[in-house]
């Protein structure tokens, strides 16, 4: 779980420092022994993969003084001081001062090791942090405006890319929030047309009595309020894009004349006898089935297939969980410029809550989310929402997503293996060995 990392361990004491350093690498932990604070000075760099923990009371450089050295290299690598009966007023003042933790003696071996891998967790997630802080700000282009690793998102880019040279219609479909218009302005701005408009019509929200106006224009007195001309939308958009949004909820009538606008590529402003020929990629967004609406007659077949030439599918957040810490950190750093807010930190367990979390509101729901992360709001329901998402690397986050997805699992099931089993499609023997590995205790979920 935490290889590459190290625990830089400063003990003066030889029977205490050869006991512990063989403890925490019995719990599978990398221990690098030092003799004194001096020793373990040239471990200490900044960005270095390590925690530090210490005695309090070394000859020459103490424990404090060390603290106050990795805070000055890096502020963000842990430090744990070990401290006698009787220290513990000093410990608290260190911890003020920014230690992560202390351990009194006499102590545990196990308290050691959880408080160590408490440690670990807090550094390779600190550490990650700054990696994806990098990422975001050198990306550029079209991966700058649609976020994501996850091979359903790489390939959405590359449809993109290859329809953008094109003059195709394109039909987008996706669930709420997932970013439809994002999608299209992403396709507009990428293509030739990008020096001209982007307009973006949302069927939904017109009456039907403005929409004909709207879309199509109208000249003066082409009804009794009709006073001057008026440009449409689809006039407006001309040498451009124009973005239907929600074109489920257009009214059957206005479909057949749009049908006959996209064929022709001519239209007539409302009251006037001249058509005007326009030059205008269509995109159509929508959440619903539009072919099984077609064959209930909710929406015109012939309209479907002549919009469906080209077909970017958005995948929801839960099928790409692994975008999910990239996609909170990229919007918690939006909601601290607009705030004025600095960014609390994440811990292992609110990420794992996070990244189980099946977000029905998709991406417009987790910036909902890092949004009130930010202005610590305390009438949450998950105690992921209430915590930073700093990134992982590869090993790391695949651990985080295999736990999360095994948990919820058995919340699902009520803790029942065998339903368990089926939901994850694992054989029995995997799943135990899985549970093994995460230190998931599986009674309580029963």
């Amino acid at each position: 779980m935490f290889e590459g990392y190290s625990i830089v361990f400063a003990e003066d004491d030889l029977p205490v420092r050869v006991s512990l350093t063989q403890t925490l690498e019995l719990a599978g932990l990398n221990a690098i022994p030092c003799r004194s604070a001096e020793e373990a000075l040239p471990h200490i760099s900044a960005g270095a993969q390590i925690i530090v923990i210490s005695d309090v009371r070394l000859p020459g450089m103490d424990g404090r003084a060390l603290l106050a050295h990795v805070q000055a290299v890096d502020a963000s690598i842990p430090v744990i001081l070990i401290t006698a009966h009787g220290d513990v007023g000093m410990a608290v003042q260190a911890m003020r001062d920014g230690a992560y933790d202390f351990i009194e003696k006499p102590f545990a071996p196990e308290r050691l090791i959880d408080t160590a891998r408490r440690a670990l967790d807090t550094r390779l997630l600190r550490g990650s942090a700054e990696r994806l802080r990098s990422q975001l700000q050198q990306a550029t282009g079209i991966e700058a405006a649609l976020l994501g690793n996850s091979p359903a998102m790489q390939q959405l880019r590359r449809q993109i890319l290859n329809l953008a040279s094109t003059s195709a219609d394109v039909m987008i479909l996706g669930e709420t929030g997932t970013g439809k218009e994002l999608v299209a302005r992403c396709l507009h701005d990428q293509s030739a047309r990008r020096d001209r408009n982007f307009v973006a019509i949302n069927c939904g929200g017109l009456p039907e009595a403005l929409f004909e106006s709207e879309l199509f224009g109208h000249e003066p007195g082409s009804f009794t309020s009709a006073a001057k001309r008026r440009i449409g939308k689809i006039e407006h958009a001309n040498g451009g894009t124009l973005l239907l949004d929600e074109i489920e909820t257009m009214p059957i009538a206005l479909q057949i004349k749009l049908l006959r606008v996209l064929q022709e590529r001519r239209l007539e402003r409302l009251g006037s006898n001249e058509e005007l020929p326009i030059n205008v990629r269509f995109v159509a967004a929508s959440k619903a089935d539009l072919r099984e609406l077609g064959e209930q007659g909710k929406f015109r077949s012939d309209l479907y297939y002549r919009l469906n030439v080209a077909t970017l599918r958005i995948p929801p957040l839960r099928e790409r969980r692994e975008d999910i810490p990239l996609l909170f950190q990229h919007f918690v750093a939006q909601a601290c410029a607009r705030y004025e807010r600095s960014a609390p930190e994440l811990s292992a367990d609110g990420l794992r809550e996070l990244m189980a979390h099946d977000w029905p509101g998709n991406v417009r729901e987790i910036r909902n989310a890092a949004d009130r992360f930010v202005l610590a709001l305390d009438n949450l329901d998950s105690s992921a929402l209430l915590q930073d998402v700093p990134p992982l690397n590869l090993a790391r986050q695949m651990d985080v997503v295999e736990k999360a997805l095994i948990e919820q699992a058995l919340r699902r099931t009520q803790g029942k293996v065998p339903a368990a089993m089926e939901l994850l499609g694992i054989a029995k023997k995997t799943l135990y060995d899985k549970l093994h590995r995460h230190g998931i205790d599986i009674d309580s979920f029963r």
